[in-house]
């Protein structure tokens, strides 16, 4: 599959600049494309770029983090398929770019399904171009939002492509600091997971400042206040809430470079401020 920087889409221009339009609402800074600009993407606006350069400013390993979180993805996808599952529920999935959840679990099971859930204007037109051009079949781009969990086991799509009777793979990663207190982010897992047959996996990880500094902890969620998300960072033991009744797999919670990487650790490894962990439903 090509990179998603190589897919045409109708609202981009010539030079690249994604197009604006009421719906993406460019002028106002957007996590998934900030994110996309940590990651080194091209599908951000000025507005984005802005934003994100005043939390790297506040860190060096802002950008490691994000680089971090996403290896950890790629990881946490083989590992799952390699024990079996051949479903995946990724929600909240952000802009594609290199190795999707679906590129990552067809190269160790072929057959494996993904239905890519998000409630971004933005993410929805690029995953479904993506698709698009590659041909791509048991893989589905859905609108949904996470804070209506029991919507999205409800929504045809997503009941089409995934069976629930059989393991699933549920896939939060780096979505549940996007959801604040007040929208219960613990009952929400808990209905997804719940609903999952034993033998079913929860991937997920999650922003910290455990490893902050006063300042970066008060900066970093407020210049998301001007953002279309507000950020919610959790310590290490209010990420492990999102684990309990499961069996975590090894090493456990830990920051997303330590969770099995690929290469020797590095020394500032464990000071990314990103916990990750994988649990199985017994």
């Amino acid at each position: 599959m090509t990179d998603h920087q190589n897919v045409s889409l109708d609202w981009m221009t010539a030079e690249g600049e994604p197009q604006p339009s009421a719906d993406l609402k460019p002028e106002i800074p957007h996590p998934a494309r900030m994110y996309d600009y940590y990651l080194g993407g091209k599908d951000n606006f000025p507005a984005d770029r802005e934003a994100a350069e005043q939390v790297m400013a506040l860190s060096p390993l802002v950008r490691i983090s994000a680089l971090a979180n996403r290896s950890f993805l790629q990881r946490a996808v083989r590992h799952l398929a390699e024990a079996g599952v051949r479903q995946f529920l990724d929600v909240g999935t952000g802009i594609p770019t290199a190795g999707n959840t679906h590129e990552i679990a067809r190269q160790v099971a072929p057959g494996a399904r993904v239905a890519y859930l998000d409630n971004d204007p933005i993410v929805l037109v690029h995953g479904r171009a993506l698709l698009a051009g590659a041909g791509e079949g048991g893989v589905s781009v859905i609108h949904a939002d996470l804070r209506e969990p029991k919507a999205i086991l409800a929504t045809p799509e997503v009941r089409e492509l995934i069976e629930l009777d059989q393991p699933v793979a549920l896939l939060l990663f780096a979505i549940l600091h996007f959801i604040d207190e007040a929208d219960d982010p613990y009952e929400i897992v808990r209905t997804l997971v719940d609903a999952l047959p034993s033998g079913s996996y929860l991937a997920l990880s999650h922003g910290t400042a455990d490893f902050s500094t006063p300042e970066q902890a008060a900066k970093g969620p407020a210049i998301y206040r001007n953002a279309t998300a507000q950020l919610t960072m959790r310590t290490r033991e209010q990420v492990l809430r999102f684990f309990e009744g499961l069996e975590l797999v090894e090493p456990g919670l830990v920051t997303a470079p330590l969770w099995r990487p690929d290469e020797a650790p590095q020394d500032s490894d464990a000071q990314v401020g990103i916990w990750a962990g994988i649990g199985r439903k017994p």
